[in-house]
């Protein structure tokens, strides 16, 4: 059997480029320049005799030709992939790079205190924690998986559920001393509230209370709104308003007394985190452990 490397590896770039949208990250993700990657289309190109690729200013995309082709070869670019991963043993081994997008509140509760046992243990990974507000396009962003609270938005990825915490609603005892408690969850809204800015929406998250099939929705006013969780517990604390707080995280500082839950017979409300990942019938052993990295540190944190 002949086999020609020259389009095996033009194709391998045209996989790429289709994926990411972009020659930069195209580049990035296979190792080479951008340069490099143009190059490398123009060669495909000329050995094709077809245009691949429309390329302006401001975009990127294939042509029908490209598209066509990239369909075409795709499925067989992950099964030579899957071929080769389990012929080097790197579906069991835990090398290379692994870059995710996780959310900054649980990498710095949750992640951050194990990160340096969990590089030693896998001294062939790399590790790349990138704070977004959303997840985005995991591929073409060229991450690995996404760790992050909330329902997945619609993708083409795959979600699993790793955990869900408690919404509570907390204030400061010197709050509740200056301005009185609230004896329902209507009542919030005559109460200075600290509010939590949802990216996703361009707006502040809902409160909402839930108490088995019952659920109670106050709208979102506040006098103070804010988008880093640390400012809003710190806010809270310092008596500033009420605020609605996931349980993971606040545990401390309710053990403590310096927030105090107002409606412990509205239990209901929770709030889930997903695991992330493009769709993929087989996960590299990277992802896999780094997901149980996640889970384990959760377990122990109610421990």
């Amino acid at each position: 059997m002949t086999f020609d490397g020259q389009l095996f590896s033009g194709i391998t770039v045209l996989a790429a480029v289709a994926e990411s949208r972009s020659f930069t990250r195209a580049a990035d993700a296979l190792g080479l320049s951008p340069s490099g990657v143009s190059k490398a289309m123009k060669r495909l190109e000329q050995r094709m005799g077809v245009r691949l690729i429309e390329r302006t200013t401001r975009s990127l995309k294939l042509t029908d030709d490209g598209q066509r082709l990239y369909d075409e070869v795709g499925t067989h670019l992950v099964g030579i992939e899957d071929a080769a991963a389990r012929a080097s043993g790197s579906k069991d081994s835990v090398r290379g790079r692994l870059r995710v997008n996780v959310d900054p509140f649980f990498s710095r509760i949750a992640l951050a205190p194990s990160l340096a046992g969990f590089l030693n243990r896998y001294p062939d990974l790399s590790l790349e924690l990138i704070m977004r507000d959303d997840v985005g396009d995991l591929v073409a962003d060229g991450f690995d998986l996404a760790i992050r609270f909330g329902q997945p938005p619609v993708g083409s990825f795959v979600g699993r559920r790793l955990d869900e915490t408690r919404v509570l609603t907390v204030a400061s005892p010197g709050y509740i001393e200056a301005h009185g408690r609230p004896e329902h969850p209507y009542d919030v809204d005559r109460h200075q509230r600290i509010l939590f800015y949802n990216a996703g929406a361009a707006r502040a998250f809902e409160w909402q209370f839930c108490r088995a099939d019952e659920v109670l929705e106050v709208r979102p006013a506040g006098h103070l709104l804010v988008s880093d969780v640390g400012t809003m517990l710190g806010a809270c604390v310092a008596g500033a308003g009420i605020a609605q707080v996931l349980e993971l995280g606040a545990e401390d500082l309710l053990r403590s007394g310096q927030l105090i839950e107002l409606f412990p017979d509205w239990p209901d409300e929770r709030f889930p985190l997903y695991a992330l990942y493009p769709s993929r019938q087989h996960l590299p052993a990277k992802v896999r452990t780094f997901i149980d990295f996640c889970v384990a540190n959760l377990v122990a944190r109610r421990q």
